[in-house]
């Protein structure tokens, strides 16, 4: 008997020794969660590894995009699992191979053993197949840069022998879940959607917070956000969407502080805010999409004036990278063409021309003397509206 599946392996969390099952266990929930509006197709584990089990009517392929946007998975092979003492494995890879349509000159077989009890070691089944489907096919054996690799599995005892054709690369990292909560500050831009997704990456369930200026600019960014957050839950699952209306404050910062000075206060202000946020959310830390030296207020001074008015760790996952790179991330998470689209951010609001490249925290504190920090901080949470999206149907549900 031949089943199809779909084998998920992981990478790092093979090094956490007895906190590998807790890993492991979200892992599954994860892929279960990820995958059940696609016909419900079981997942469990064969020893440490994930299988998804899929019939004739589920989409491998959907299945298979699926998986790939979730961390913890390092890579997906599809293909087949047979029982383990089955003497007719080339039978079965030369039929899958004629029903898949497999046209190929060349091709390897990489083998590998869970079971090392296994009588046949990984180079006996490279050397016994490969000499098998050569003769078969006339195809040549080409170990560097083939048309087709035959991978095959031993998992252990009960447990069968896998093999298929198909290797796609997944997230790796960590599974979302296990690294705690942190806020992102989620701009519409290129950089702040990049970093939020490599906190996932490294476990982490991400709730968005968004200021926007609406009155005073239009709702362009809000919808870019609103799309950025519904390219991004896929990664996580569900997902929570603060919208923040920050012109008033932003006002009141124009008309009480140098204008050299007003970025930063803004930044300072969002901090605070994202904050409150925080504690509503049991999140531990801040992560802004922040890159040294990118513009003004991201140099070495103005970071560390701006964090003076934040209690919370802030990450900033793509501090020394280069915008290239950061955007070469973009286009492959899916976030690059709507981060693009023009807006009006709110940060192009009362915008001075030469702002303050190297300040200092004593400086802006001194001109927030005249604003009611705690006031203006607690208004804006409590006039936010909050957005959720869900792994279910992956459609986005507004809360209020």
């Amino acid at each position: 008997m031949v089943q199809k599946i779909i084998l998920t392996h992981y990478h790092e969390i093979g090094l956490k020794g007895k906190n590998k099952p807790l890993f492991l266990r979200q892992l599954l929930d994860n892929i279960r969660r990820a995958v059940a509006s696609l016909g419900s197709p079981k997942a469990e584990f064969i020893g440490d590894r994930i299988a998804i089990f899929s019939d004739i009517k589920t989409d491998t392929d959907k299945l298979a995009a699926r998986l790939q946007k979730i961390p913890g998975i390092a890579n997906i092979m599809l293909g087949y699992l047979s029982e383990e003492t089955d003497h007719d494995l080339l039978q079965k890879v030369m039929a899958a191979l004629h029903n898949e349509n497999r046209i190929f000159a060349s091709f390897r077989i990489e083998a590998r053993r869970s079971d090392k009890t296994f009588p046949k070691t990984s180079d006996d089944i490279n050397k016994e197949l490969g000499r098998a489907i050569q003769d078969a096919t006339g195809a040549k054996v080409n170990l560097t840069s083939p048309d087709l690799t035959v991978y095959v599995r031993i998992l252990g005892k009960s447990r069968g022998i896998f093999f298929g054709f198909d290797k796609i690369a997944g997230c790796g990292g960590l599974p979302v879940g296990t690294g705690g909560t942190v806020v992102a500050l989620l701009s519409g831009g290129i950089d702040s959607s990049v970093a939020s997704w490599m906190m996932m990456k490294r476990g982490c369930r991400v709730v968005f917070v968004h200021f926007h200026s609406f009155p005073y600019l239009n709702k362009s960014t809000q919808e870019k956000c609103r799309d950025l957050a519904a390219a991004l839950n896929p990664y996580q699952l569900d997902s929570v969407l603060y919208l923040i209306p920050f012109g008033d404050i932003q006002a009141a910062i124009v008309s009480g502080a140098p204008a050299a000075y007003r970025v930063l206060l803004y930044r300072r202000f969002m901090l605070r805010i994202a904050e409150k946020i925080a504690a509503k959310e049991r999140a531990a830390a801040i992560v802004t999409g922040e890159n040294l030296g990118q513009v003004a207020s991201q140099t070495l001074e103005n970071i560390a004036a701006v964090e003076d008015a934040a209690t919370l760790p802030i990450f900033r996952p793509l501090i020394g990278m280069d915008k290239q790179e950061i955007i070469h991330r973009a286009r492959s998470i899916g976030t690059y063409d709507i981060s693009i689209r023009p807006d009006q951010d709110c940060c192009q609001l009362f915008v001075p021309r030469h702002p303050a490249t190297r300040t200092s925290a004593a400086m802006l504190r001194r001109n927030e003397e005249g604003l009611d920090i705690e006031s203006v901080v607690a208004k804006a949470v409590e006039n936010s509206a909050i957005e959720t999206f869900h792994c279910k149907s992956f459609v986005v549900g507004s809360i209020r």
